[in-house]
């Protein structure tokens, strides 16, 4: 059958598997590679010609481990070609390399990943390129921030620490008007539940080290491109900056995928249970999650999502550091860390406030972040109870 008459879940399962070329292994094997021999001189030279994405010439290039996972990934996305990354900060920042170059300008969300706020005010800045921040919620408005010199819009949708959801098409209309290339940080709800290319972005990046890897153990992105054009830009920086993922993190990655169905829909499922839970506490002024009907992005999320993941934040009334120390601090279930996206649930306290730069974050309480596991609801729920109770203790 043709990869347009399956269904995701089966492209899950069978994308990127050649059991004919490992000995009828089912799932590819871990190459560790570094030189790779060629028996002629004539076939040395032809190698140095070779696509860089069908042959291998050299470890740091690509093996048909990396070149399974990629091909995985870029099927289920609906992408041309994919390239692995030792991680998601290293997909985002060699992109950004492989399109951008002095004198350009870039229109970055201002719900965006930290770390990418950081590559584009740091690194980007430092090689001419000036970034400006926008109000994620700003859609095709977008128009009147762009220039001449715009080459790039990131999205990230929905802003992984304060969920706006972005209109993802009207932004991505505009930018190609303006021949601008869109591309978006997609981890949140992974090649399963967004599909970027449908919605006119040119290329879609993951932190593999959350749901594709899925288990907390290995760091490790992805950078699909819709076209082969876009595809060899980036395998090209990819290629001149030595970047590559290590094989043992890959083959996690493609393991990972295998399962990645049933424990979204688990991280789905919790994260839902949990937010509608934390809603009618009274500790909590609000919940974002965009798969409420009173989140203010949930419009645009049932119109371009196929599902959610696990990961939303609450913000709780007003209340001192200390009490929000204790509530934490003794929680059984929830770990804190800066990660997300594994089997296990999580809590974290951000502030926006310390790096919004063009939209004013406002909020009378402050914020938690929560990533639903894989465990079950109900005890989660209790840990938080207990949680809640020190916290009015400590009031």
């Amino acid at each position: 059958m043709k990869r347009d008459d399956l269904e995701d879940l089966t492209v899950l399962c069978h994308a990127g598997l050649d059991p004919a070329s490992n000995h009828g292994v089912v799932n590819p094997p871990v190459y560790h590679a570094s030189t790779i021999l060629f028996p002629t001189v004539a076939e040395l030279e032809a190698g140095g010609q070779a696509d860089l994405f069908e042959h291998t010439r050299y470890g740091r290039i690509g093996t048909p481990t990396s070149r399974a996972f990629e091909k995985a990934v870029a099927a289920l996305e609906g992408g041309s070609h994919a390239v692995s990354m030792p991680s998601g900060l290293n997909a985002i920042a060699t992109t950004l390399l492989a399109f951008l170059r002095q004198g350009d300008h870039i229109l970055v969300t201002d719900s965006v990943y930290g770390p990418t706020r950081a590559a584009c005010t740091d690194l980007l800045a430092r090689f001419g390129v000036e970034t400006q921040f926008y109000d994620p919620t700003i859609g095709g408005a977008i128009r009147d921030l762009m220039r001449p010199e715009t080459k790039l819009v990131f999205v990230e949708s929905p802003g992984s620490l304060t969920f706006e959801v972005q209109d993802v098409p009207a932004i991505a209309e505009v930018a190609r008007k303006a021949g601008a290339k869109v591309v978006m940080d997609n981890t949140w709800a992974t090649p399963l539940y967004f599909k970027p290319f449908r919605h006119g972005v040119d290329v879609s990046i993951h932190s593999a080290t959350k749901y594709i890897v899925g288990h907390s153990d290995a760091m490790l992105g992805i950078v699909v491109c819709g076209d082969r054009e876009d595809a060899d830009l980036v395998k090209k920086a990819a290629v001149v900056t030595g970047t590559a993922a290590g094989p043992d993190d890959v083959y996690l990655g493609q393991r990972g995928l295998r399962s990645m169905g049933v424990r979204l829909q688990r991280h789905w499922e919790n994260g839902v249970t949990l937010a509608q839970w934390l809603q009618g506490r009274p500790e909590v002024a609000r919940v974002l999650h965009p798969a409420l009907h009173d989140d203010p992005g949930h419009a645009l999320w049932k119109r371009d999502f196929l599902g959610a993941s696990g990961l939303f934040a609450v913000e709780l009334k007003p209340c001192t550091k200390a009490a929000v120390a204790a509530m934490l601090d003794g929680l059984e279930l929830f770990g804190m860390g800066y990660s997300w996206g594994g089997f296990e649930s999580l809590a974290l306290p951000a502030d926006p406030r310390r790096i919004r730069t063009a939209s004013r974050w406002t909020a009378d309480g402050p914020l938690i972040r929560f990533h639903a596991g894989l465990e079950d609801a109900r005890d989660l729920i209790r840990d938080l109870e207990a949680g809640f109770r020190r916290l009015a203790d400590a009031a």
